[in-house]
């Protein structure tokens, strides 16, 4: 499952149940959900984040709004991670079908091919999927990636020379871990490194429901790394990468301004989940899809029929969740209040940009939004697919 190819350089070390389901107007107006039957208190069961995590906080505006600034590129194709350079130097877009990553341009759009990862294999929802930069970017130039192989799902980095001319510039993968069970759909594939300078992998069960709640298996689970591939110091199981278990299909991660980790999730035919994340919780799959009375599973904070959301990407910005929805083809809002959702979910953009895949914070009040119908199971359209640039509250 784990494996070390070569030896680099070590690197830096809500609470709601949705009853109705709603829709949003056009214009990027927001639809509000009716007001959910609040359960009073944390949204969590006894094995869930703390209680009173939201206590001595103040409360996100139940409220909010959403404004496309512009189309920074577009007549993308199949892109599913986004990792943005620092300083404003551009956005790495990975294509899931191709196995290339791109530089696109923040001011102009310009899109140039990086290169083509060796060794993915895409079929279905498997292919090049999540990007993150090390944590001492700046210095090894090192990109990760989770990509799906013949055999597995696994997690590469590799050194981009910047040097070299267009689609020659990545260099080699280096395997850092390996054995995460591949599938024709619930791949997972979302990476982000956390505030500790760990890696965080959102998997899937890969359709083997049972994986879920295996804790020796590595699909249906979020995995925490260091940056070398080994199972991070600290997780809750001694020797293990495996940090919470009982997920269908992890697809978004983020933090709070607390360092907090929130990770969205499909369900199957009935409950799409938002999570707040407990080290060694539970979260039910597939023995719950949704809330449940059983409290040794940790209920979702917010939840949401599944044609509505299938959610993909989040971001945090300002105390909110951001989520990205595929099959709901829009944009939801999550105001925070700690570890539990503030009121209910309001939906933006609904259908004006079709199924989107990921959202990442761009500083202050903007996101970067990237759309995904060009992925087999949308309706592309002229200069389908794009990023945007939004500014949100």
């Amino acid at each position: 499952m784990i494996v070390r190819r070569r030896a680099v350089p070590a690197l830096l070390a809500a609470a709601g149940l949705l009853l109705v389901a709603g829709c949003s107007s056009g214009g990027g107006g927001s639809g509000d959900l009716p007001t959910p039957s609040w359960a009073g208190g944390s949204s969590t069961s006894s094995s869930g984040p703390a209680a009173s995590a939201g206590a001595g906080e103040s409360a996100a505006p139940a409220k909010g709004s959403v404004k496309v600034l512009r189309t920074v590129a577009e007549g993308l194709k199949s892109p599913w991670g986004l990792a943005p350079l620092p300083g404003g130097a551009g956005l790495l877009v990975s294509d899931r079908d191709d196995g290339t990553i791109s530089k696109v341009d923040e001011k102009t759009g310009k899109t140039t091919e990086l290169g083509v990862v060796s060794g993915v294999s895409a079929a279905g929802e498997g292919g090049l999927l999540g990007i993150a930069l090390s944590p001492g970017f700046a210095s090894d130039h090192m990109i990760y990636a989770y990509f799906t192989s013949a055999s597995d799902n696994r997690i590469v980095r590799m050194l981009w020379d910047q040097g070299k001319p267009a689609k020659e510039q990545l260099g080699a993968p280096d395997t850092i871990f390996k054995g995460i069970p591949k599938g024709f759909i619930h791949n997972g594939g979302r990476i982000a490194f956390g505030p500790d300078g760990m890696l965080y992998a959102g998997t899937g069960e890969s359709g083997q429901r049972d994986l879920a709640q295996d804790k020796n298996s590595l699909g249906g689970k979020i995995l925490r790394l260091t940056p070398e591939g080994d199972p991070a110091p600290g997780n809750p199981f001694p020797g293990s990468p495996v940090y919470t278990y009982g997920h269908r299909n992890v697809q978004g991660l983020a933090w709070d301004a607390k360092e907090r980790l929130f990770a969205s999730e499909f369900g199957q035919d009935t409950w799409d989940e938002l999570n707040a994340v407990k080290p060694g919780g539970d979260y039910g799959w597939p023995n719950a899809e949704g809330r449940s009375s059983d409290p040794k599973y940790v209920n979702p904070i917010a939840q949401w029929h599944t044609d509505d959301a299938s959610p993909s990407g989040i971001a945090y910005v300002h105390g909110v969740i951001w989520m990205a929805a595929l099959k709901g083809r829009r944009l939801w809002r999550v105001p925070l209040d700690g570890t539990t959702a503030a009121a209910a979910p309001q939906a933006f953009l609904t259908g004006e940009y079709g199924r989107l895949r990921t959202v990442v914070a761009a500083g202050g009040d903007k996101v970067w939004l990237v759309t995904s119908n060009t992925d087999g199971r949308g309706k592309p359209k002229a200069g389908d697919d794009r990023i945007l640039e939004l500014e949100v509250k």
